[in-house]
């Protein structure tokens, strides 16, 4: 009998064991490249399939997560700190994340070396910066951390091809350090980046989210997925070769990306998996210390909310109690 999902409820046939499948539908925050390495390997190696989830559904963004999450279009979300605290805290979202696959956040201010060479904060300042739709809050956030007044810089509305920076329209542009600035050097444009995590914003990103609802109801689901993610993201972080192939080949065929920039992107985003908290805690685990500094950088943003109110560990922390062995994963 075939299997239908309404807001995480699971409809099949009793009498099939084999049939109590769950599927499960995750927004992604980005297109099919290699920033969700973690999940083409969970997909493809059978992580998710082995947890009882089936068919996993991946959706690609770009999207911020949050108005997939809270209309249940979404079980899962990938997203960031600040993105996720600022709803929490404005908006009385009830979200909570469940762990981070990026232990700092890649986010960053892109600008041309022989052009505005934006190296600082203060070079902001007077300038035109391109800023997505959905990375307005984190700009915003950007700017407060570091006492940089809304009106002190043009904000130019762009999307997220770099197209906009290379063609002069503005003098910086919001981007991931894993993303486009390797990018732009394999066509031979080099680039000066800022990031926001050594600038006042020391967050976590790529985090997985989910509502309260889901928690509450869905909880051994949630268990399951986070398990599989555990499983793909350590298979990710020992297969870069294998990486670009998911990408380029499979996942990410249709976009025609850049063998050489994704290869680039691979490597880059794996320091950002691992650190050294997750080589004794586990991947995808926030600790105490990085979510003071996650709630630091939210409230230097003018965004104040409680970590109760915006993380749950729990869920994460029973997976790693059941299964003690993925915690050598990834070290």
């Amino acid at each position: 009998m075939l299997l239908w999902h309404v807001h995480g409820d699971i409809v099949g046939d009793a009498t099939d064991p084999a049939a109590q499948t769950t599927p499960v539908t995750v927004q992604l925050s980005w297109i099919f490249n290699e920033e969700f390495a973690g999940e083409y390997f969970a997909d493809a190696n059978g992580y998710y399939a082995d947890a009882g989830l089936d068919p996993v559904r991946l959706v690609p963004g770009p999207s911020a997560g949050v108005p997939e999450l809270i209309s249940g279009t979404a079980d899962v979300a990938f997203s960031d700190a600040v993105t996720i605290g600022a709803a929490v805290a404005r908006e009385q979202a009830p979200l909570k994340i469940l762990g981070a696959v990026f232990q700092q956040n890649p986010f960053a201010v892109l600008s041309l070396t022989d052009g505005a060479d934006i190296a600082t904060p203060q070079d902001m300042i007077g300038k035109r910066i391109g800023v997505q739709d959905g990375n307005s809050a984190l700009f915003a956030a950007l700017l407060a951390a570091n006492g940089i007044g809304a009106d002190e810089v043009t904000v130019v509305p762009v999307q997220f091809d770099p197209a906009p920076l290379v063609n002069d329209e503005v003098d910086g542009f919001i981007a991931y350090l894993t993303n486009e600035p390797l990018v732009l050097e394999a066509r031979g444009i080099e680039t000066t980046t800022l990031p926001f995590a050594t600038n006042g914003l020391p967050f976590v990103a790529k985090t997985i989210t989910a509502s309260d609802q889901m928690i509450a109801e869905n909880r051994e689901m949630l268990k399951s997925f986070l398990r599989a993610e555990i499983q793909g993201w350590a298979d990710a972080l020992g297969d870069v070769d294998e990486t670009v192939r998911l990408v380029t080949q499979e996942f990410g065929a249709d976009l025609d990306l850049d063998p050489v920039a994704v290869r680039a992107g691979a490597e880059e985003q794996n320091t950002l998996v691992v650190s050294p908290e997750t080589m004794v805690n586990g991947l995808l685990t926030i600790s105490p210390e990085l979510q003071e500094r996650t709630l630091a950088s939210l409230s230097a943003a003018g965004i104040d909310v409680a970590a109760e109110d915006l993380f749950d560990l729990s869920v994460l922390a029973e997976v790693y109690a059941e299964f003690p062995e993925l915690a050598s994963l990834g070290s």
